[in-house]
């Protein structure tokens, strides 16, 4: 008997293996919230950037990456379904993938399409509970930061290096710098739109966040944004906290408290 599903693009998923034995992941957020949700035995394949857990990292098959993904790697896991993201993932890759196997995919950019995901990701695994016990957790804890008074940080979140550019309106890391207390100088414009450090400097934000990922800032690059901003405090901030949509989410609030905080005391508010 075959079980009907919608994924978070209105498209049908049909498995007729349920709940499913075999589930490879594509992106490394959900393959997180899989793993957390008791899923160790029945994921059967995983990205080569999804590291966390890193044991499980180090123990099971890699398909290659997000974007470039090694079709006969995933014929040869036989998997009953394949779990991917909108954003992070490619279409065609993706259109290819439905032709053979069922393919659930998300499509988050708020804090309800990430509650929305984990649970809809419990019924597709048949992990009903554990998935609606985290999303209320994670809920419960985003309304506590919600309802917490702070002052707004007028604030830029840097996603790239040369060239330059930024999280801006119509992501989920937007999102979450609005929920953190940040509000996105660049929230005028879409996407991940370009940037040059003119533009930045112009627009004076207080404060200038680094981002651990895609690019991988370090402290080496912080000297060069300072000298052309130096009216803005600069600091490299941890991506996974930002833009997972998993149940890495359990981590962002207190970890965004204690960086509103400190920036905070270092520009005076």
């Amino acid at each position: 008997m075959s079980h009907i599903f919608h994924d978070q693009m209105n498209r049908k998923v049909e498995l007729k293996t349920f709940p499913p034995r075999r589930i490879v992941s594509l992106v490394p957020s959900q393959t997180e919230l899989l793993f957390d949700l008791g899923l160790d035995d029945e994921v059967a394949g995983l990205t080569k950037f999804c590291i966390h857990p890193k044991e499980k990292w180090r123990s099971k098959p890699r398909i290659g990456g997000t974007k470039k993904i090694d079709f006969d790697k995933i014929a040869a896991l036989e998997p009953d379904l394949i779990i991917g993201n909108k954003e992070e993932n490619d279409r065609q890759q993706i259109e290819e993938l439905a032709r053979h196997y069922p393919v659930w995919m998300s499509d988050i950019v708020t804090l309800g399409d990430a509650l929305e995901m984990m649970k809809s990701v419990g019924r597709v695994t048949g992990k009903v509970k554990a998935a609606d016990q985290l999303a209320t957790e994670i809920k419960a804890a985003f309304q506590s930061l919600k309802d917490r008074p702070q002052s707004p940080v007028t604030a830029a979140y840097l996603i790239w290096y040369r060239p330059w550019m930024a999280a801006a309106s119509g992501t989920f890391i937007n999102e979450m710098m609005s929920t953190a207390g940040f509000q996105n100088i660049f929230s005028n414009k879409t996407r991940y739109p370009e940037i040059t450090l003119e533009e930045l400097s112009t627009a004076r934000p207080q404060v200038i966040l680094l981002s651990s990922e895609p690019f991988p800032f370090k402290e080496k690059h912080m000297a060069e944004i300072r000298e052309q901003c130096p009216g803005s405090v600069v600091e490299l901030a941890d991506g996974e906290l930002f833009s997972w949509y998993g149940s890495r989410m359990l981590q962002a609030v207190p970890y965004f408290i204690n960086l509103h905080n400190q920036i905070s005391h270092a520009i005076k508010i």
